[in-house]
């Protein structure tokens, strides 16, 4: 029975470890990605230290693989940023029986501890979006929710796993633009 418990155990902490994030992408299929050679990024006026030099990095890298070369005025416009959602979990634990048995009012007899704990966690999701230069309308969006690892030595290693998957099918519908 314990030896069973202990596996149920270990495999919620295996599956809680090797959770990954969650990534959607979508596209203008009027957009003609075969066209766009190059790209430029948006200035972002926030000072948002979630948004690290090595997500513009990965991401100029994956658009540089797809053939597309960094100008200062680029076919395609970029931005990305990084949300930040803090939460908290509520853990009750359980001693004795009385807790149990209180409502059938047989309780009073085994007293009863809670013990409660707090886990504070943080989520978070990294937002890609491209606009075409000429008509400033939206051609690409990708997002991956769930990037902050609890272990904060983790988030690059998170971010840059995101953005792999993000740019895996790009660009869009197979078009190259090499």
């Amino acid at each position: 029975m314990i030896g069973r418990f202990l596996a149920v155990v270990l495999a919620t902490l295996l599956a809680a470890c090797a959770s990954t994030a969650t990534v959607k992408t979508d596209f203008d299929p009027k957009a003609q990605f075969g066209s766009f050679r190059t790209y430029s990024w948006i200035p972002s006026d926030s000072s948002d230290a979630l948004m690290p030099q090595s997500v513009v990095a990965g991401i100029d890298t994956r658009l540089q693989a797809a053939g597309w070369k960094r100008v200062a005025e680029g076919d395609v416009h970029v931005a990305a940023h990084v949300t930040r959602v803090q939460g908290q979990n509520f853990n009750n634990f359980y001693s004795g029986i009385g807790h149990d048995l209180n409502w059938l009012g047989i309780g009073s007899g085994w007293p009863g501890y809670v013990t409660m704990s707090v886990d504070n966690y943080e989520k978070g999701t990294l937002v890609v979006d491209m606009f075409d230069a000429r008509t400033k309308r939206a051609v690409w969006r990708g997002s991956a929710s769930g990037v902050l690892p609890d272990d904060p030595s983790r988030v690059n290693a998170a971010v840059q796993s995101a953005l792999d998957r993000l740019f895996a099918g790009f660009p869009p519908g197979g078009a190259s633009s090499r």
